[in-house]
C-alpha cells in the first residue's frame, strides 16, 4: 500500500526528517527538485522531445514550491536544457531554503525574470517546449492571489505540456474544491508520497500522471502517521495462492446470499454468480418463494431456498426460522440485493444484520433497512462490511448526496469508526474505511461500471472472500480491487459504453490471472 498524505501529515514528515533524522531542509529541497527534474527528463520521449536545447519556462512562487523550481532549473540546465525562470516575487522577498536555492540558481548563471503582469510573459509560455509549475505548494489555502491566478490561466492557455511540482497550483492539497483556476498538468512529480488531492476528486484528472519522488526520508517514516493508503496489486495477490491439488468444494467455504424478490431476482442471481466466479466453494441463495424459480434458472451452479414471502412477494418475517438454520450451516452471508422494501422485509433484514454470528456483507435494500436503525450494528458477533453507493450513504447518515460527495473520505472514516464496521463507499475511486480509522483507496475500475447490477456483483465477490475464510480487513479491499480490475478487463473487451454487470463477472477469471502474475 502506498501512503497518501494530507498537507499537515507532509509537514510532519519534513519536520521529523530535519529534527529526528538530521536531514537539513535544503537537502530535502535539493532531493525534491532533482527528482522532479529526473522525472521530467524521463518523460520527454513521450512528447518526442529531448533535453538538449529544450526550452523550459519555470514559473516560481515565493515559497518552498518556488525553491523546488529553482533546483529544477539548475538540474535541467546541467542536462542541456534552456531554462527560463519566471518569478512572482522580488528576490529579496524570498526566505529560508527557497532564498538559499535562489542564490545557487544565480551562481549557476540563471537569471530569474520578475513577473508583475501575466500578459507580459504569455509569449514566453507559448514559446516553451515544456512549462514547469512551481507557483503554489501543499501549504497554499484559498483562492490564488490575482497575479498567481492570472499566471495559472496563462499556463493553461499556452497549450504546452505542464509539469506541476508536488500538486498543480490552485488545487487544494487535501482534496477540497478549488476556489479559483487550477493548473492542468501533464505530469505531477509529487514529493515523498501522493497527496490526497492527487488521488481523489478533480485532482485525479488535473494532475495528469503522478510520479512519487523520494526526498531521502525512509519509507516507514513517510508512512508513520498516514491514515490513508492506495491499494496496490501486491496487497491483494498474496490472498490467492495457487490452489493445492487435494482440495474440494468444502475447502473454499459456503456463502449464503439472502436476496431477491419478485421482479428483482436478477440482483440475487448476479450476486450469486459474482460469488461463484470469486472462488467460493458453494453458494446458496435464500429468496422469496415466487422469485426462486427465476434465481435458479439464472444461476445454475448455485443452490436456492424458497422462503415465506409477504403479499409484496418479498421475504416475510416467517422466513426468520429457516434463515437461522441456513446461516448456522454457512461460513458467511451476503444480504440485500433485490431484497425489497416491504416493512416486514426491512425488519427481517435488520434482525439478521444485528444477530447473525457470521461475517456479513450488507448492500442495497438491506442498507436502506438500516437507515435510522444503526444501533443494530452495536455488539454484533462477527464482522460487517457495508457497501453503499452515495445515495445509500446519504440515507445512512441522514444527509444528502452532496454532503457525502463533498467529503467522501471524512464521511466514510467517521462512519466506520463510530459504528465499528467496514465501510465500502462506492464510486470513482471507491473507498474502504476500517473501524480503526484507516481508509484505503481503490485505483481499479472505470466509468463503464456505472451500470445496474455491478454493485450486486461486488457484494457477491466480497461475500465469497469472507466465506473463503479471508477476514474482513482483507476481504473488503481485495473484493473491491478485484471487482474494479475485472471491470477494467471487461472495458478492454467491450468498451466502457457497452459494459454491463455480466461482463464484469465473465472478466473475473482474467482478473485473477493478472493478480497471479503479481505473486
Amino acid at each position: 500500500m502506498r501512503p497518501v498524505l494530507t498537507a499537515e501529515e507532509m509537514r510532519g514528515v519534513d519536520a521529523r526528517a530535519i529534527a529526528d533524522l538530521g536531514i537539513p531542509g535544503p537537502t530535502l529541497m535539493e532531493n525534491a527538485g532533482r527528482g522532479a527534474a529526473e522525472a521530467l527528463l524521463a518523460a520527454l520521449p513521450e512528447r518526442g522531445l529531448r533535453p538538449r536545447g529544450l526550452r523550459v519556462a519555470i514559473v516560481c512562487g515565493r515559497g518552498g514550491n518556488g525553491g523546488d523550481g529553482f533546483v529544477v532549473a539548475r538540474r535541467l540546465k546541467r542536462a542541456g536544457a534552456r531554462p527560463d525562470v519566471l518569478l512572482t516575487a522580488p528576490p529579496d522577498a524570498l526566505r529560508g531554503d527557497a532564498a538559499l536555492k535562489y542564490q545557487e540558481l544565480r551562481r549557476a548563471g540563471i537569471v530569474a525574470r520578475l513577473v508583475e503582469d501575466a500578459a507580459t510573459v504569455a509569449p514566453v509560455l507559448q514559446r516553451a517546449d515544456v512549462i514547469v509549475d512551481a507557483l503554489l505548494g501543499t501549504g497554499a489555502h484559498g483562492a490564488p492571489a490575482p497575479l498567481v491566478a492570472a499566471l495559472i490561466e496563462a499556463i493553461n492557455a499556452s497549450d504546452r505540456p505542464v509539469v506541476a511540482l508536488d500538486v498543480p497550483s490552485g488545487l487544494p492539497a487535501d482534496g477540497a474544491a478549488p476556489e479559483g483556476p487550477v493548473v492542468r498538468a501533464w505530469l505531477t512529480p509529487t514529493f515523498a508520497a501522493a497527496k490526497l488531492a492527487l488521488v481523489l476528486g478533480p485532482g485525479v484528472e488535473l494532475a495528469g500522471r503522478v510520479s512519487i519522488v523520494p526526498i531521502g526520508v525512509p519509507a516507514p517514516e513517510v508512512a508513520r502517521d498516514a491514515r490513508t493508503f492506495v491499494l496496490e496489486p501486491a496487497d491483494v495477490a498474496p490472498l490467492f495462492p495457487r490452489r493445492p491439488r487435494d482440495v474440494h468444494k468444502g475447502t473454499y467455504g459456503h456463502l449464503l446470499v439472502v436476496a431477491g424478490s419478485l421482479g428483482k431476482a436478477g440482483a440475487a442471481a448476479l450476486c450469486a454468480r459474482g460469488a461463484l466466479r470469486s472462488g467460493v466453494g458453494l453458494v446458496t441463495v435464500a429468496t422469496a418463494a415466487s422469485a426462486q424459480p427465476t434465481v435458479a434458472a439464472l444461476s445454475l451452479e448455485a443452490m436456492t431456498e424458497p422462503l415465506p414471502e409477504t403479499a409484496a412477494h418479498t421475504l416475510a418475517v416467517k422466513a426468520r426460522e429457516p434463515l437461522a438454520s441456513l446461516t448456522e450451516a454457512r461460513d458467511a452471508v451476503a444480504i440485500g440485493p433485490g431484497l425489497g422494501l416491504d416493512h416486514e422485509t426491512r425488519g427481517l433484514a435488520r434482525d439478521l444484520v444485528g444477530t447473525v454470528a457470521r461475517p456479513m456483507v450488507v448492500d442495497a435494500d438491506a442498507l436502506t433497512a438500516l437507515a435510522d436503525h444503526l444501533h443494530v450494528l452495536r455488539g454484533v458477533h462477527a464482522a460487517r462490511v457495508l457497501t453503499p453507493h452515495p445515495g445509500e450513504m446519504a440515507r445512512l447518515i441522514g444527509g444528502t448526496v452532496d454532503d457525502v460527495q463533498r467529503d467522501r473520505l471524512g464521511v466514510a472514516r467517521t462512519f466506520a469508526t463510530v459504528h465499528g464496521a467496514y465501510l465500502v463507499l462506492k464510486g470513482a475511486r471507491t473507498l474502504i474505511a476500517e473501524p480503526d480509522g484507516r481508509v484505503l483507496i481503490n485505483p481499479t475500475g472505470n466509468s463503464g461500471m456505472a451500470s445496474g447490477g455491478t454493485g450486486d456483483v461486488l457484494t457477491g465477490i466480497i461475500g465469497a472472500l469472507l466465506a473463503r475464510g479471508i477476514d474482513a480487513a482483507h476481504a473488503a479491499p481485495a473484493g473491491v480491487y478485484l471487482h474494479g480490475l475485472a471491470g477494467d478487463v471487461a472495458a478492454e473487451r467491450v468498451g466502457e459504453e457497452a459494459l454491463i454487470a455480466g461482463d464484469v463477472i465473465e472478466a473475473l477469471g482474467e482478473a485473477f490471472r493478472r493478480l497471479a502474475d503479481e505473486r
